[in-house]
């Protein structure tokens, strides 16, 4: 522990650790994000950590219906999709130091015991648990000024425990380096019209029973945090009321940074870790919030999903990047998009589900796993084809594209994917030939073909033109998107498939791998299918080709 404190005080390097209190899902990851994204307008260089207490190794094995979206960095983590918040925020590639659970920590203990790293001593959860944590938030760069740990969970989960520890020792070690921003919900129940700061006020008490005081408090609430509020909250976190702030609901949660560094989020933290800044500049952040604010027109985007209903609840965390990648290319093209959802068990009960889809501009079908609602998506891509309406599979949803065209254009009868139906007659997606043994051994978390991989685009396509017109295509021709994926397109049928008019127009270096298809244009004006996920790598200031090639052809559509 002292040689710790002495490296720490040592280091320019100041940390900020940000907390949830009441519920989850408050927006810490987007908050933690604006807070960063203001960080670097200032000129100080910012590392983002995003800690989930589960045991799970990775976010891989986890159902998105419960957990949201797995995100995938390009060297191939399958994390939260925080991970992909700080990437569009700070517009720049993550890796696997920015991330890690309480699985990995104690993966890590076990590993080094059984390698006699701990020289004989018993290995115990205090203080070999926290200081491993420690060792984890400590992989930052050299150059790095802030580093910000976003903390999964809320306050008062049996797991957190050690993980506040770790900050605690931190801060007890060098004060001045580690500052403390708690996130709670501020309740606003219809039946009684007012705000109720209580749950807050107990989430600042279970901190502070960790040995945890807060620096500054940030209110997640439906409406602007009014001053009685204000006031009891400071009071029971022992701070100033100029260092709590109020983050409403907004439209868009691009528009943060700007509300955040408009009520002064930034003094109570320059002032916590001493840090001698410029003044901060975000010119790219208010220009786009009021650019989201100036759109008049609109495009209608269809989505057909299968983790997007779950009981009562409709959940598009489920899909968040490609939620994320549609807003920038519509705002990109000065329109706003409208998000329609059709979930694919329902189309599979009732066909007339389909007609819907003519009232859309756009259709997406996103990732997926398993046989659940795969004839839904199939029924749905055919109209699309069949209704030249604007088509962009990802993933999953190019493999059905293909088993929609099988089916029905090339005459293949019973087409389907072997994961939706190991006994097809024509299996025109089927299990990469590696995956098979890591099957048959149960190796299934972190076994996929994962992260960014280099696609070869061919000459005289429309996914060529897309990209060139945008200014992603090298002089190669190769571009390097992210994947996810344990199937991929049965080469035996690429000939019959060719003359029917779908050309697989992306392919890996090697030529062995279908990595994107597309309908002959005397077919279809835009059919696109992508075995990779380019949501993945869309940015607020730099949407991806593929979902700006959409929003002009839905344009076009919705025009005609």
């Amino acid at each position: 522990m002292q040689s710790f404190c002495q490296k720490l005080k040592s280091s320019k390097t100041k940390f900020i650790f940000i907390s949830g209190g009441v519920i989850s899902g408050l927006g810490k990851g987007t908050t933690s994000a604006s807070i960063a994204a203001l960080l670097e307008g200032c000129g100080l260089k910012v590392f983002p950590i995003k800690v989930d207490m589960y045991l799970n190794i990775d976010a891989g094995t986890m159902n998105p219906l419960e957990h949201g979206e797995t995100f995938v960095t390009a060297d191939a983590l399958e994390c939260d999709q925080d991970i992909g918040t700080y990437e569009r925020f700070l517009h720049r590639n993550l890796d696997r130091s920015n991330y890690f659970t309480a699985g990995q920590v104690y993966q890590s203990i076990l590993d080094k015991e059984r390698q006699l790293r701990f020289n004989g001593r018993c290995v115990e959860a205090f203080p070999h648990i926290p200081l491993e944590i420690i060792d984890f938030i400590n992989r930052f760069p050299e150059d790095t000024d802030v580093v910000i740990v976003e903390y999964g969970g809320t306050v008062g989960e049996y797991q957190n425990e050690a993980f506040f520890e770790a900050a605690r020792m931190m801060a007890a070690c060098s004060p001045n380096q580690v500052c403390f921003v708690h996130i709670g919900y501020i309740l606003q129940p219809p039946s009684l019209g007012e705000m109720k700061s209580k749950p807050m006020q107990m989430s600042i008490r279970m901190l502070n029973e960790l040995g945890i005081f807060p620096d500054l408090l940030i209110c997640r609430s439906e409406n602007q945090i009014d001053r009685p509020r204000i006031e009891k909250i400071a009071i029971a976190a022992g701070v100033s009321e100029k260092e709590v702030f109020s983050c409403p609901n907004v439209d868009s949660i691009y528009k943060l940074p700007k509300i955040l560094k408009d009520q002064g989020v930034l003094q109570p933290i320059f002032n916590k870790l001493h840090l001698n800044t410029n003044s901060c500049h975000i010119p790219p952040w208010e220009n786009l919030s009021d650019k989201i604010d100036s759109l008049k027109r609109t495009i209608k985007i269809g989505i057909v999903a299968k983790y997007y209903t779950s009981g009562g609840s409709n959940l598009g965390d489920s899909y968040i990047s490609v939620l994320e990648a549609v807003k920038h290319a519509a705002w990109e093209m000065n329109v706003k998009p409208e998000i329609t959802w059709f979930d694919s068990e329902t189309i599979e009960k009732d066909k007339k589900n389909l007609e819907k889809l003519s009232q859309v501009d756009v259709v997406i079908v996103p990732q997926g796993w398993g046989s659940r609602g795969v004839e839904g998506k199939v029924e749905a891509i055919k109209y699309v084809r069949e209704n030249k309406i604007p088509y962009l599979g990802l993933c999953f949803g190019m493999q059905m594209a293909t088993v929609e065209f099988g089916r029905n254009v090339v005459g293949l009868k019973d087409a389907n994917s072997e994961e939706a139906n190991p006994d097809s007659p024509h299996p025109v997606i089927h299990i990469m030939e590696e995956q098979k043994e890591l099957i048959r051994k149960l190796q299934y978390g972190g076994t996929i073909r994962l992260g960014a991989w280099p696609c070869k685009i061919a000459k005289g396509t429309l996914i060529e033109e897309v990209y060139q017109k945008y200014g992603w295509l090298t002089d190669n021709s190769v571009v390097d998107e992210r994947h996810r994926h344990r199937y991929e397109f049965n080469n035996a049928y690429r000939e019959q498939y060719e003359a029917k008019g779908m050309h697989f127009t992306g392919l890996s270096p090697d030529g062995k791998l279908v990595e994107a298809v597309e309908l002959d244009r005397s077919l279809h004006p835009y059919f696109i299918g992508t075995q990779f996920h380019p949501e993945l790598i869309s940015r607020p200031f730099t949407p991806h080709p593929l979902f700006l090639g959409l929003i002009e052809a839905g344009l076009a559509h919705k025009n005609a």
